[in-house]
């Protein structure tokens, strides 16, 4: 009943006439409303008594416009505010903010306004950093890759084995990152779309691990991956390609920050409905003041160990659309990723 209601309020209000559109301030608004329906007021008492007293009804009127226009200063200052935030806001400055004292619904749409000033500014210094460290990142091996050419070109150096591995791994880390910069993209952008499916965790395990042992050989530090799951047959809902890259990244993260000849260590388990994964190394562990932070974008764990900074980060999101969580567990050297049971 409440929603007929409602609706047919919502009919109403869409079908009454707006006559003061056209004027432009609505303090004048509130003036002419004050005196139309202060004339209506009088003109009906002088209909039921006979007679109307010119001059106190003249000052009466007069009163009541000054009074308006002070009250309503209060009222529409937050408005003028948001105007020229607004104005601000399109020329890129969105350091203004509206003084939203009042509690009717113009105190409340002045704090929306703050918060999505205050939004927007996020938003815009995000991208600020986030052109600036891809900048940096793409700088560094054009720059190598572009000296290496330079030195072969002008016969300072040789085609030898040695140098042609250097360009091949500075072209190999320039399509890493452009790689991951595009899934990290796809992620944000809402463009991924999950395949959920009940997947067994051990052969995933199994193939995860032969490609990350490749990956390990590949940057020339060997370890020894070690699995412990709670059951043979354990199983999880999700994606397994998304599933799949979460768990690689995770793999060669371990891998670049654990020492050489260490052990990478897999521990699954089933926790309330839940499929806790956690992947340690033997490395010195992340900080409890950086742990936060290591999933944001281009953020270099506990050294630069030659990743793009965005592995983390599209594992973090990759987790979240599955609804399960991800952290960084004691001793430091621990990720936990908590997805929903097959």
């Amino acid at each position: 009943m409440s929603s007929r209601w409602s609706g047919a309020a919502a009919r109403l209000s869409a079908w009454l006439p707006r006559p003061l559109d056209r004027i432009r301030m609505i303090k004048f608004k509130l003036a002419i409303l004050m005196v139309a329906s202060g004339a209506i007021a009088f003109g009906y008492f002088a209909w039921c008594i006979g007679w109307l007293p010119q001059r106190t009804t003249l000052y009466a009127t007069v009163l009541a416009l000054v009074t308006s226009q002070f009250l309503a200063h209060g009222m529409t200052r937050p408005l003028r505010e948001m105007t020229t935030a607004a104005q601000r806001m399109a020329k890129g400055d969105y350091s203004h903010r509206v003084r939203a004292t009042s509690r009717d619904e113009v105190g409340q749409l002045a704090a929306a306004f703050n918060q999505m000033a205050a939004d927007l500014a996020a938003a815009e210094q995000q991208r600020r950093d986030f052109i600036a460290n891809v900048s940096h990142e793409l700088r560094t091996p054009v720059t190598a890759l572009g000296a290496v050419l330079e030195n072969l070109v002008d016969g300072f150096a040789e085609p030898d084995p040695a140098t042609l591995r250097t360009a091949l791994a500075q072209t190999e880390r320039l399509s890493l990152l452009v790689t991951e910069l595009l899934a990290l993209s796809s992620v944000e952008a809402g463009a991924v779309r999950l395949q959920l499916e009940s997947t067994a965790l051990q052969p995933l395990l199994h193939d995860v691990i032969a490609e990350a042992e490749v990956l390990a050989a590949a940057v020339d530090r060997p370890v020894r991956f070690t699995t412990d799951l709670a059951a043979p047959d354990l199983t999880v809902r999700a994606d397994r390609a998304r599933l799949h890259q979460v768990l690689l990244n995770l793999l060669d993260n371990a891998t670049r920050h654990g020492p050489a000849n260490g052990q990478v260590h897999i521990e699954a388990r089933t926790r309330t409905g839940q499929v806790v994964i956690e992947v340690q190394d033997e490395g010195p562990g992340i900080p409890v003041a950086d742990r936060a932070r290591v999933f944001e974008r281009f953020t270099h764990g506990r050294t630069d160990s030659g990743g793009t900074g965005l592995g983390l980060a599209i594992a973090r999101w990759i987790v979240e659309l599955h609804g399960g969580t991800i952290a960084v567990a004691d001793p430091g050297s621990r990720i936990r990723v908590s997805l929903p049971a097959g």
